[in-house]
């Protein structure tokens, strides 16, 4: 997959558990073409299709990362990576057509 919005990434530079959780992710999601959900899935057994949107896990749960994937043309777009407070909250569902 071809990985935008990466600066979305860049907030946890004071975590470097987290750094290396994400860079984990990174690469993983670099190295594959995901063509339905399912796909995710095998990778990545805790992710959850919200609406339009991927739930990623990252770093035991600790961290979200909210992304769309255009399986149709390979791109994964990283919308969000939230703290799980912050995810709680639910405000970021209004950009994933929930």
């Amino acid at each position: 997959m071809t990985i935008v919005g990466t600066a979305n990434l860049l907030r946890f530079h004071g975590d470097r558990s987290a750094l290396r959780s994400l860079s984990a992710w990174r690469k993983i999601c670099e190295s594959v073409k995901w063509e339905r959900f399912l796909d995710v899935r095998c990778q990545f057994p805790n992710a959850d299709s919200v609406g339009q949107c991927v739930v990623f896990n990252i770093r035991h749960n600790r961290y979200r990362l909210i992304a769309k994937i255009h399986y149709a043309v390979g791109i994964l777009e990283v919308l969000s990576v939230l703290t799980h407070a912050e995810y709680d909250r639910g405000g970021w569902k209004n950009g994933c057509g929930c």
